[in-house]
């Protein structure tokens, strides 16, 4: 893909919360930062001026930037982590060392330990995790404690060495903490027991064990013992606040390659995420032009194998969103629950943003391809015979039956053609009817369009639902248009989109650019009509008694209005006062009406 302008790539940022990467113009990764807000972060970088002088050379050298969308702030702080130490990119200063976020690790071994670790050992043992903050792991580890008494002691307590009383207990076990299992006071069963009710609560099932915490903190208060209730309180906070899992790290996913397609008429975009022990260490999306309307399928066929080609990917395992052949070797895998279908979603969801990425920058810097584009996906959604490339869209407004209108909007290539918009002005329907109003300026617009051999839209929609539609097609129909020219109606309760003949209304993604089309053509034709119905209003609420005497005008009305705020006022007025503002020939004509409205002999 050729490479845009930095501008151009700040504008169509997301503001979801990931990690950002920044690149030279040799390819080169230079930075690797997270944010809550994309946008805003990124933008930052380049909006001020830098008083480090390494972060102002950092900025000089940006070429490119690529990013990675996660749920989160803390997924994106553990991504970053996990990125900066693979990559090891130059101007990062910290997470380069080897250290690593804590994790808690129960133990594969016979009366299990429970203990917090920043080192995952391939043992067997479970590790969950990890956490950004060790006040949580603390939190975590003594509510266990207070809770279950487990032992910590590192001894190999095989049932042979117990048996043969090979150990002693210890000071744990006379302080109540440890129930003695090296002595064999403690049966397997029942430690075991308590392990589950751990892993539940490291996973964040614990409001049995929550609480427990909180009669411990009642517990407390009843008695007087107002710090320790406190102490217990903060840390109930903290369990409340604290996110078992992310979805970037799980250590039960190992050396995994992830692979979704998101497509539309013209092109498909492919995101690759590469994990390794569990942490995702590489993020890529590419763009596909299809060339023989190839399905979703063929394009992920051929991506898969270019990309792990191309980023020199060995591993075994791949995750997909639907089955593919990819050979002996290699196992494929659809996830449908659990942590593995979250990073299937985490790639769809990259996926789906670097599209709506590149309609935004095509709309910049390619017009005519986006119009292209555009035309072609409406067509689908749609199911239209052609592109839309004239729609027109109708609605009706009034209040309470009053000054009745209607409007029509004109849209050419996806955008407002303001010239070409129109209004009518009710003729032939009395009182409140929108039926039968729609059918009226439906027909009186088309027939003129037909006689004056202007030509039709592709696409017309009335804003309404069966109803208006029924009446717009009534129209068409008269004219000996049904078939010519496609029309639908949109219902606004739901969206919902209608056809001739058809009681299923069609449904659109909310965030289809389709709908978002029918959105503003609705939103403009609303607002025309409505706009037109006040100014009608307006105007009706001028129309005064002054309008029916003779010889006077629409301007002296309302220069008369002006001075004296109201009718009543001026049919009050001396004949002077009336002259100082309309002359005496108009001042005599006004003054003789009232005069002889008042005396009619």
């Amino acid at each position: 893909m050729q490479q845009l302008p930095l501008e151009i790539q700040l504008k169509t940022l997301p503001s979801n919360p990931g990690v950002y990467q920044y690149y030279d113009k040799d390819d080169k990764l230079l930075y690797i930062g997270k944010a809550k807000n994309l946008k805003k972060r990124v933008s930052s970088y380049f909006t001020k001026k830098h008083d480090s002088h390494r972060i102002g050379v950092l900025v000089k050298k940006i070429r490119f930037i690529k990013h990675i969308i996660v749920e989160t702030e803390t997924d994106a702080l553990l991504l970053e982590n996990n990125l900066i130490k693979k990559h090891q990119p130059r101007f990062n200063v910290m997470l380069k060392d080897d250290k690593t976020y804590p994790w808690i690790c129960i133990k594969k071994e016979r009366f299990p330990r429970v203990f917090p670790t920043r080192n995952l050992i391939k043992d067997g043992s479970e590790y969950f995790g990890p956490y950004t903050s060790f006040k949580t792991v603390n939190t975590l580890l003594e509510l266990i404690k207070n809770l279950y008494q487990l032992r910590t002691c590192s001894y190999d307590l095989a049932e042979e060495k117990i048996q043969n009383d090979k150990y002693k207990v210890c000071l744990e076990y006379h302080l109540g903490n440890c129930k003695g299992p090296c002595e064999g006071l403690q049966e397997e069963n029942e430690y075991n027991e308590n392990i589950e009710a751990i892993r539940q609560i490291v996973k964040g099932n614990f409001k049995d064990s929550l609480q427990q915490f909180k009669n411990l903190m009642h517990t407390h208060a009843e008695n007087m013992e107002f710090e320790e209730a406190q102490r217990i309180k903060e840390k109930i906070e903290v369990l409340q606040k604290y996110q078992a899992k992310s979805t970037v790290v799980n250590p039960k996913i190992s050396n995994v390659d992830v692979f979704s397609v998101i497509s539309d008429e013209a092109y498909g975009y492919v995101n690759f995420l590469q994990l390794s022990y569990g942490s995702i260490i590489r993020s890529h999306t590419t763009e596909i032009k299809k060339k023989l309307d190839e399905t979703d399928k063929e394009l992920l066929e051929l991506a898969v194998v270019e990309l792990r080609q191309r980023f020199n990917s060995n591993s075994k395992e791949i995750y997909l969103p639907f089955k593919l052949s990819l050979g002996e070797h290699i196992k494929v895998t659809v996830p449908q629950l659990g942590d593995k279908r979250k990073i299937l979603d985490l790639s769809i969801r990259n996926a789906k943003y670097y599209r709506q990425e590149r309609f935004k920058q095509i709309k910049i810097i390619d017009p005519d391809r986006h119009e292209k584009r555009l035309m072609a996906q409406m067509k689908k959604d749609l199911r239209l015979p052609s592109e839309p490339h004239h729609i027109e869209c109708f609605d009706n407004s009034n209040i309470q039956g009053s000054n009745p209108v209607a409007a029509c909007v004109v849209f050419k290539n996806g955008k407002p053609s303001k010239k070409e918009y129109r209004k009518f002005n009710i003729k032939t329907v009395d009182g409140p009817n929108d039926f039968a109003s729609m059918e009226e300026v439906v027909y009186r617009r088309y027939k003129r369009l037909k006689e004056e051999g202007e030509p039709l839209p592709q696409l017309v929609i009335v804003d309404g639902g069966k109803g208006q539609l029924s009446s717009g097609l009534k129209a068409l129909d008269d004219l000996d248009l049904r078939g010519k020219i496609t029309i639908i109606g949109i219902a606004k309760r739901l969206e919902e989109i209608y056809y001739p003949g058809d009681s299923i209304p069609l449904y659109l993604d909310k965030k289809s650019e389709t709908l978002k089309v029918i959105q503003h053509l609705r939103n403009e034709a609303h607002r025309f009509g409505i706009t037109f119905h006040r100014q009608k209003r307006s105007k009706a609420a001028l129309d005064t008694e002054l309008d029916k005497i003779p010889g006077i005008g629409e301007k002296t009305v309302i220069e008369l209005l002006k001075t004296f705020r109201s009718v009543k006022r001026i049919q009050e007025a001396s004949i002077q006062e009336l002259a100082q503002i309309v002359g005496n020939s108009r001042a005599t004509k006004i003054y003789n009406y009232y005069l002889s409205k008042k005396d009619p002999t």
